[in-house]
């Protein structure tokens, strides 16, 4: 994958970079990061630019550039291995392990994205609902298990509306492949049980995220271990190691997890949902960027956490890497 750099609103036809927003969010469903889908864009928006002058108009601008950007995710994804969530290679472990095992590749795991570089800002509020819901982590990470070109189908035609006849013109293929290809996708995400839609954030969940916040800033493992449902989940890629249950939850923050005394969180909002920027004291002063965390909550308590230890996804929320300690605590 390439990341040549082009100025396409200054150096070809502007009227490319309106759809970069859109093509990201589509390119990130495809590949599973946000880091991926940035290139996949930018090498999308630099062949169009290159091939602009041969554009005959037989298709719409937009479906040119959706064409583009299938082939390019489909060559990235030749030959490599799919992205996945920490549960998804190996079992729950002890709380008790003194470290973490060494990390694992970046290109292993799917990553959260900022809403604002992957769900539109305007338009139709049924289609941005959609948009924000099926980059839900969970989903998201359940497409990385069906081929490219079944990948493409399913979001093409659940996601983005496409009828079968369109997906058929961009993939060069019929509509009774592209029909099998969404029958068969539909099918293996029934076997993982993922749900597209998601309940949106209410006065309920708001409070119990707020006391989350101060529980954690204060480092009050009690407190925090008592928001959680009983068989909570926490990852933390790019480690493998992921726990499962309140208990050993709060067992491993004041443990191995310690280090996370002191954490500063700024709220955010990744793949369609609540999710905050931790910093962890630096021992020089202030705080440095540490991990993005997203929350899951059902039935009134927090069902997962995902910690993705990872400060280049800092940038991509329009955060800092370090802050300093005159930016107040949440908590206080």
């Amino acid at each position: 994958m390439t990341s040549t750099t082009v100025d396409l609103a200054q150096d070809g036809p502007g009227e490319l970079e309106e759809h970069r927003r859109e093509l990201t969010g589509y390119c990130y469903r495809m590949l599973g990061s946000p880091f991926d889908a940035e290139d996949a864009v930018q090498e999308t928006l630099a062949r169009a630019w290159r091939s602009y002058d041969g554009f005959d108009g037989r298709a719409s601008l937009r479906s040119w550039l959706y064409r583009i950007a299938t082939n390019v995710c489909i060559d990235s994804l030749n030959g490599r291995s799919r992205r996945a969530l920490p549960m998804d290679l190996t079992a729950a472990a002890a709380p008790v392990a003194a470290s973490l095992a060494p990390p694992v590749s970046e290109r292993r795991w799917v990553y959260p994205i900022p809403d604002d570089r992957a769900v539109p800002l305007h338009g139709d509020p049924a289609d941005v609902a959609v948009a924000r819901e099926s980059i839900r982590l969970a989903f998201v990470a359940a497409l990385q298990h069906l081929p490219p070109r079944q990948r493409a189908v399913l979001i093409l035609r659940e996601v983005l509306r496409w009828t079968a006849e369109e997906v058929a013109g961009l993939l060069e293929t019929s509509v009774a492949a592209v029909n099998s290809a969404l029958q068969r996708a539909r099918a293996a995400l029934a076997e993982r049980d993922v749900a597209v839609t998601d309940p949106p954030v209410d006065a309920e969940q708001e409070d119990l995220l707020g006391r989350y916040v101060r529980a954690f800033e204060r480092y009050d493992i009690e407190a925090l271990v008592s928001l959680l449902h009983e068989d909570a989940t926490q990852t933390m890629p790019p480690y493998e190691m992921w726990l499962r249950g309140a208990a050993d939850i709060g067992r491993w923050l004041l443990g191995p997890g310690a280090g996370c005394r002191g954490s500063r969180l700024i709220p955010v909002v990744a793949n369609g949902t609540a999710a905050f920027a931790q910093y962890r004291i630096n021992p020089a002063g202030g705080h440095q960027a540490f991990s993005i965390q997203l929350i899951t909550i059902s039935g009134g308590r927090i069902g997962a956490f995902s910690h993705f230890l990872e400060p280049r996804l800092f940038p991509l929320f329009g955060l800092p890497l370090r802050l300093d300690d005159r930016v107040p605590a949440l908590s206080r």
